[in-house]
């Protein structure tokens, strides 16, 4: 069983209703989950002991919100090579940060990545509960 930490940086709170329903995901298979805001990780020691982490944020203006911006930062420094990662992330028009937060851990950290990012506009919208529950899924099973 392994341990996955999800990070959420939100400006309506969407985007934490999908990190909450990526971690069911993550449980559904027997894989523990821990969801944090941004804001809770001040340091790369807020990264450390898990197996796998994934990050999302909502694309604000075309790119991610400045919290993520800074926690990715931080998680340069955390050693976070290989390890299991995903992306995610709310939009309303163009949703540009989860793919810019995919590259990032896979092309700098060099993380082990799902298929790609997971892009949803609302997740009661479209079968986006499933959508999520299915990425986090995939997290675990990859571990």
């Amino acid at each position: 069983m392994g341990k996955v930490l999800v990070v959420f940086a939100t400006r309506t709170g969407e985007t934490e209703r999908i990190s909450n329903l990526i971690a069911e995901g993550i449980r559904m298979e027997g894989s523990e989950a821990t969801v944090k805001n941004v804001k809770e990780v001040k340091s790369e020691a807020d990264l450390k002991g898990y197996d796998g982490y994934v990050f999302g944020s909502a694309t604000y203006h075309g790119d991610m919100m400045q919290g993520m911006k800074t926690m990715l930062f931080l998680a340069e420094k955390a050693g976070l090579e290989n390890k299991v990662a995903g992306s995610f992330g709310a939009f309303g028009w163009s949703g540009e940060a989860p793919d810019r937060i995919f590259g990032t851990m896979e092309n700098i950290f060099h993380m082990d990545m799902v298929s790609g990012p997971m892009r949803l506009k609302n997740s009661s919208l479209g079968g986006g509960v499933q959508m999520a529950q299915d990425y986090g899924k995939q997290i675990a099973s990859k571990l």
